[in-house]
């Protein structure tokens, strides 16, 4: 008998613990000719805003040292674009489509999660709160607690959708975010997002992205966002999403092990386009040398 790997997530069901993150996977189709994707436990689009954006100028993209900066900025095609272009296909799947927004402003934030509220075919939001907004110079909404708990307060208000909200790591204590998220009525909590970083280019002596800074992703964050992921899941009323540096099968059963529910697979998908589906089968291969029937009983497994 082959071992259950089905999880939930803010009332989602998941076939098994396998999401794509959102940047990494584009909107789905793009990955279709590669992988099955109605192997995957969901996939979560390409970051929407209300209107579309062409993000940062180039170069915006830079291989670092067991990882890669990024300052693509936000590109997208907008929500309404999505609704015509892309969810039709995306509706034909069994896997559950997630959507991650973003605003500058608390207002765009719920404009947006009302917009989605009137579209079928999305069984959830994930918020990324890592943005800047505007009307406070440009502060973070992930930094600071209460502009964390305003905006998913904000959003909980217009969209009964399922709410994950995605956590910066560029706080001294996240757990203290977390607790705002939760308290503005997040259903799942996912994390972490990119660490901003930077690289320099010694022989033109110029940053080797044109934004200066970039978000730091890859094998190079994973133990920082183990350990985030570990003390976020040990005071979460809520499931927890693991992401950061998952390339193999090992690395997101230590995720799940920590305390995640599920897990999201980014910067692999640009070095190996079938990355997710093979970290699925690691994952069933693991339970099933070890004796394990359900994924909820690695869940949160760890011994200390």
């Amino acid at each position: 008998m082959k071992p259950d790997l089905t999880t939930h997530i803010g009332g989602v069901a998941l076939k098994n613990p396998v999401m794509t993150a959102s940047g990494t996977f584009g909107y789905g189709r793009e990955y279709s000719l590669l992988v099955d994707l109605n192997r995957l436990g969901a996939i979560i689009v390409k970051g929407l805003s209300l209107f579309p954006s062409k993000g940062n100028p180039p170069p915006r993209i830079a291989e670092t040292p067991c990882g890669m900066l990024n300052a693509i900025g936000l590109e997208n095609v907008g929500f309404e674009a999505f609704v015509e272009r892309k969810l039709p296909f995306l509706k034909t799947l069994e896997t559950p489509t997630w959507v991650n927004i973003y605003g500058k402003t608390i207002e765009e934030y719920a404009a947006l999660a009302e917009r989605v509220e009137a579209v079928d075919g999305i069984a959830g939001i994930e918020l990324n709160i890592s943005c800047p907004n505007v009307k406070t110079g440009g502060i973070a909404f992930g930094v600071d607690e209460q502009m964390a708990r305003d905006v998913v307060r904000a959003v909980r208000s217009r969209t009964s959708r399922p709410l994950m909200v995605k956590l910066s790591p560029n706080v001294t204590d996240i757990t203290k975010i977390a607790r705002s998220a939760i308290d503005g009525g997040a259903d799942a909590l996912s994390l972490i997002n990119t660490i901003t970083g930077m690289a320099i280019d010694v022989h033109r002596r110029r940053s080797r992205i044109a934004n200066i800074t970039g978000g730091l992703s890859g094998p190079a964050i994973k133990p920082i966002a183990l350990r985030m992921v570990w003390q976020v899941a040990r005071m979460s009323s809520v499931p927890v999403v693991g992401i950061g540096g998952i390339f193999t099968a090992e690395d997101a059963l230590e995720f799940i092990i920590a305390g995640a529910s599920a897990v999201q697979v980014g910067t692999a998908n640009f070095i190996d386009p079938t990355a997710t589906l093979q970290i699925v089968e690691g994952i069933e291969r693991y339970m099933a040398d070890h004796g394990i029937s359900r994924l909820t009983e690695l869940i949160g497994s760890l011994e200390t």
